[in-house]
């Protein structure tokens, strides 16, 4: 299937650990050579609203950022839409989904208000591309939803702060909701960033009280990528569910590892038999019907009670629910939150209906 779960995605998640970049001493960054950071540097991060210098705890240590930023890179592949949704717009973003210029989907483009679009980059599963991106100039370099390695981390701190992962999550684990607070304090608008995070919640609020049957059933994303591929729980799909009120399977993560999704066995099918099964597929019909085809699937009790979901990963509702950031999640939930109530209704009949748009 071409493209289906943004195979460019899973490329780099995978092969970002066998690239290497030459180690170099980092700027901008509290962390010993090593990478373990100093004493002044451990413990919560540092800053009160809108002061500099701010500190921020991230995989690799933590790094300083001395002053409000002017030219940001977002290295993280959703990073952007905080960065916007908190007044910035970013001099260069880096692709995902390869499907909106400068990686900006119709959810963040007002956001530019008469910016320019930032420079689009790449990230194949070689590394980010540090050439370009210091031909940028930039102050601040956000890697927060991303893979980056330790040399990479170096290799960047060279020109810029550099934001990286938490470490208490896996790679590309981030939730949208510390994403966008730890965006916050680096711009100095942590009091924007806790209303944006607490207007999001409050949509999921009410979508749980409209949908009470959401609560405590079990549910599952998967997309049909090289097999059956579920997302794990830390995941922005996988938490999507969560925060409507649904379960996980019970054992997912022990299944898949410390990723956030793996493909499994047939022997495995279990875990997609839950009160909703949620597949990105890139084509709807062409892709419902082979899996209806497979004997370890079609014969479970979601199949047969009719409680999946098929959404076109590629569609911008698709691609909004990928992105799962604090301006695609508002987009994609009107859309998602009908399907689901229509899956679980304990009416097989019921057509879970796609999306006008």
């Amino acid at each position: 299937m071409a493209r289906t779960l943004r195979a460019d995605r899973l490329a780099a998640a995978s092969a970002s650990v066998l690239l290497l970049f030459a180690a170099a001493t980092a700027c901008g960054s509290d962390s010993d050579p090593d990478g373990k950071p100093d004493s002044a540097a451990q413990g919560k991060d540092s800053a009160a609203a809108g002061s500099y210098p701010v500190t921020i705890a991230h995989k690799f240590g933590s790094t300083t950022v001395d002053s409000e930023p002017k030219r940001i890179v977002t290295v993280g592949l959703t990073d952007q839409d905080p960065v916007l949704a908190l007044g910035k717009v970013p001099v260069g973003t880096t692709e995902w989904l390869g499907a909106y210029k400068g990686a900006l989907g119709p959810w963040a483009t007002a956001e530019l208000n008469g910016g320019a679009t930032p420079t689009l980059l790449k990230d194949t599963g070689t590394g980010p591309q540090t050439e370009r991106i210091a031909a940028l100039k930039p102050d601040l370099i956000i890697a927060l939803y991303s893979g980056l390695t330790k040399e990479q981390y170096t290799t960047l701190s060279k020109f810029a702060p550099v934001l990286a992962q938490p470490k208490q999550y896996n790679d590309y684990g981030i939730p949208w909701e510390l994403q966008t607070e730890t965006i916050g304090k680096a711009l100095g608008k942590e009091a924007e960033a806790k209303k944006l995070v607490d207007g999001v919640e409050a949509k999921f609020a009410a979508a749980r009280e409209e949908n009470p049957e959401f609560a405590g059933a079990s549910g599952v994303m998967a997309t049909p990528y090289e097999g059956m591929f579920v997302f794990g729980s830390q995941d922005p799909r996988s938490r999507l569910l969560t925060s409507y009120g649904f379960t996980l399977p019970a054992g997912l993560d022990k299944a898949i590892g410390d990723k956030f999704g793996a493909n499994i066995s047939k022997e495995r099918t279990d875990l997609l038999n839950q009160k909703v099964a949620v597949w990105f597929v890139e084509d709807v019909t062409k892709n419902a019907e082979k899996l209806h085809k497979d004997p370890t699937y079609r014969d479970l009790d979601v199949v047969k009670q009719g409680r999946e979901v098929f959404v076109a990963e590629t569609s911008d509702f698709g691609n909004a629910l990928s992105m799962g950031t604090v301006l695609s999640l508002p987009y994609a939930m009107d859309r998602l939150a009908p399907m689901l109530a229509a899956a679980v209704d304990g009416d097989p009949a019921t057509k879970v209906e796609q999306p006008a748009s």
